[in-house]
C-alpha cells in the first residue's frame, strides 16, 4: 500500500510537471502528461527494481520532472543489498544529471529575466540544488539499510542462542535423566542389600528359634534379642535411604514448578548434580572396618566363617570400602539362603594398588538347623555386586568351586 501510494503521488506530480514540459517541448499537453503518468507510475516496484527506478528518474531530469520519484529512489537503493560500488555510481550520475540541469536552467533564467547577480551565483545554486536532493535520501537509505542488517544479524545471532540453549537443555536433562537413572540402581542395589542381609538373617534366627524354643529357652531368648536387633538396625538403613529419596524428590518437583522454559537447562544440570549429591549421601554407608561385626552376625546365627586379612590394613575411598563391604555382605547372604551350614571363608587382601576380596562355601551338610528357613531369592545379588564392581574399574567373578561349594571373588582398584 505504501509504494501503491507514492507512486500515485509520483504520477500526479510527473503529470503535472508534463504540462510545461510539452509546451517547451511544442508538443500537444496531454502528451506530456501521459508521459508524466506512466513515468511516475515506475515508483511501485521501487523494492524489486531500484536500480530502474533510479536510471528512470535520472533520464527524465532533463524535463524537470520525477523530483519526488528521485529522492525515493536514491533512499531505496541505498537501503537495498547491492553492492556499495552500484550505489555510488548512480548516486553519482544522479547528483551530476541534477547539477547539469539546475546549472542550465538558472542560467536560462537568468539571461531571460535579465538578473545581475555575481558568477558565483550559478556554481553555488547547482551545487546546492545536486547535493541537496541526493545527499539527504542517500545517506538516510544507508543508513537505513545498515540498521536492518544489523538487526536481522541480531536475530539470527539470537535464534542460534536460542537454538543451542535447547540444545544444551535437552542435553543437560538427558544427562540428569541418566543420573537419576543411576541413582535408582545404587539406590535399589543398596535397599537389595540392607534387605536381604538383615532380613536372612532374621530368617535365620526365627528358624532356629523355632526349632530350640521349647528345648533350650536361654538361647530361644538369645536368638529373639538378635532377631529385634537386626530388625532395628534393617528399619534405620532403610528410614535413611527413604528419606533421601523422599528430599531428593521433593527438590525435583519443586524445582520443575519454579524454573522457567528459559532456564531448563540450568535446573536439569542441577538435577544432575542433586542426584550426585544423594549418592554421596549413600555412599557414606559401611566400611571394611564394619566387617567384624558382619562376619560376628554370620556366625552368631550358625555360620562357621573364617576371617584372613592379608598385607598392611588402611583406609580406601568411601565408595571403594562400601562396594568391598558389600561384596562380602551379599556373598555371606547367598550362603545363607543357598548353603545354610556351610563353613565359609572370607579372605580380604590390601595389595599396593587395589584391594581383594574372596567369599568360599564349602558344600552344605546333609540337615541343616536352617533348613527349614526356605529363604527367598530374586536373582539380582550377583548381578548387583558385579556392577558395583565394574562401576570401579574392577573385577569380579563367581562360580561353583570343583569341591561343590560357591566361590565370589572380586579385586578393586583402590585409587577408584
Amino acid at each position: 500500500m505504501l509504494d501503491v501510494s507514492l507512486a500515485a503521488v509520483s504520477a500526479l506530480e510527473c503529470a503535472a510537471e508534463g504540462v510545461p514540459f510539452a509546451r517547451d517541448a511544442g508538443i500537444p499537453w496531454a502528451v506530456g502528461i501521459v508521459f508524466g503518468l506512466l513515468a511516475g507510475s515506475v515508483l511501485v516496484v521501487r523494492r524489486r527494481w531500484p536500480i530502474a527506478v533510479v536510471l528512470v528518474a535520472i533520464a527524465i531530469t532533463p524535463a524537470q520532472m520525477g523530483f519526488l520519484m528521485g529522492i525515493v529512489g536514491l533512499y531505496t537503493l541505498a537501503a537495498s543489498e547491492l553492492p556499495r560500488r552500484i550505489i555510488g555510481s548512480l548516486a553519482g550520475m544522479s547528483m551530476l544529471g541534477t547539477l547539469i540541469v539546475t546549472f542550465v536552467r538558472v542560467r536560462q533564467d537568468m539571461v531571460r529575466e535579465d538578473m545581475g547577480f555575481g558568477d558565483w551565483v550559478l556554481p553555488f545554486a547547482a551545487i546546492t540544488m545536486s547535493v541537496g536532493a541526493t545527499a539527504p535520501p542517500l545517506l538516510l537509505g544507508l543508513y537505513v539499510g545498515q540498521r536492518r542488517r544489523l538487526m536481522e544479524s541480531l536475530r539470527e545471532r539470537a535464534d542460534s542462542l536460542e537454538r543451542e540453549l535447547q540444545l544444551l537443555a535437552e542435553r543437560a536433562e538427558e544427562r540428569a535423566e541418566w543420573a537419576r537413572g543411576e541413582e535408582r540402581t545404587r539406590i535399589a542395589r543398596e535397599m537389595h542389600d540392607v534387605v536381604a542381609h538383615r532380613v536372612s538373617l532374621m530368617v535365620v534366627h526365627a528358624a532356629a528359634l523355632q526349632a530350640v524354643a521349647r528345648k533350650d529357652p536361654e538361647k530361644a531368648v538369645k536368638n529373639a534379642a538378635l532377631v529385634g536387633d537386626m530388625g532395628r538396625q534393617a528399619l534405620t538403613e532403610l528410614r535413611e535411604m527413604l528419606g533421601v529419596l523422599r528430599s531428593g524428590g521433593a527438590g525435583v518437583r519443586a524445582e520443575r514448578a519454579s524454573v522457567p522454559l528459559a532456564a531448563v537447562g540450568v535446573a536439569a544440570a542441577a538435577a544432575a548434580s542433586r542426584a550426585a549429591g544423594d549418592g554421596e549421601r549413600l555412599a557414606e554407608g559401611p566400611s571394611l572396618s564394619e566387617l567384624g561385626e558382619l562376619i560376628g552376625q554370620s556366625e552368631a546365627a550358625g555360620m562357621a566363617v573364617d576371617l584372613s586379612v592379608q598385607g598392611e590394613e588402611r583406609s580406601y575411598a568411601a565408595e571403594v570400602e562400601q562396594t568391598a563391604f558389600r561384596v562380602v555382605q551379599e556373598a555371606l547372604t547367598n550362603v545363607h539362603k543357598h548353603a545354610a551350614g556351610a563353613k565359609t571363608y572370607v579372605r580380604l587382601a590390601h595389595r599396593v594398588s587395589e584391594v581383594a576380596m574372596q567369599v568360599e562355601n564349602e558344600p552344605p551338610p546333609e540337615v541343616s538347623s536352617a533348613s527349614s528357613a526356605r529363604l527367598p531369592s530374586g536373582g539380582n545379588g550377583l548381578v548387583g555386586m558385579k556392577e558395583r564392581v565394574a562401576a570401579l574399574g574392577g573385577v569380579f567373578v563367581s562360580g561353583p568351586t570343583d569341591a561343590g561349594g560357591f566361590r565370589v571373588s572380586a579385586v578393586i582398584p583402590a585409587s577408584s
